[in-house]
């Protein structure tokens, strides 16, 4: 069997992959079917629920965003686990933590949440701070 990290980072590219390409189906297949799945998108307040969430997600890939992520980190307990990600679109930068169940041998997300982050501090920026 595949190591369950390298799943679960697999998995979470999937999302980004349906996320950036608009693919709805794609989308509908890394979500669980349970109905205890919930979202927030950046500005929203909390999605609940396997419809809505996938309702919300439909309406968001009729424009899907020009967005990659970077820097996934992943952190599996069980049959749970979680990445905390960040999302690049164009200038902006948001902060992602993705968590996800194992189902079937298969890690299905369970919820999003995407917030803005603050800027990355240059090595110089990030010297002078620690000089103070």
């Amino acid at each position: 069997m595949d190591n369950p990290l390298n799943l679960l980072i697999a998995a979470n590219q999937n999302f980004y992959e349906a996320l950036a390409s608009g693919d709805y189906d794609l989308m509908q297949r890394i979500w669980s079917d349970a109905d205890d799945v919930t979202c927030i998108h950046p500005g929203w307040g909390p999605v609940a629920g396997r419809e809505a969430v996938m309702r919300s997600w439909e309406t968001i890939l009729e424009n899907p965003p020009q967005i990659t992520c970077s820097e996934p980190r992943g952190y599996v307990s069980g049959g749970s686990a979680y990445v905390i990600v960040y999302e690049n679109l164009g200038e902006g930068r948001l902060i992602a933590t993705n968590l996800f169940r194992l189902e079937a041998d298969e890690w299905k997300m369970i919820h999003h949440q995407a917030g803005i982050a603050r800027p990355t501090p240059s090595p110089e920026s990030a010297a002078k701070t620690r000089m103070h």
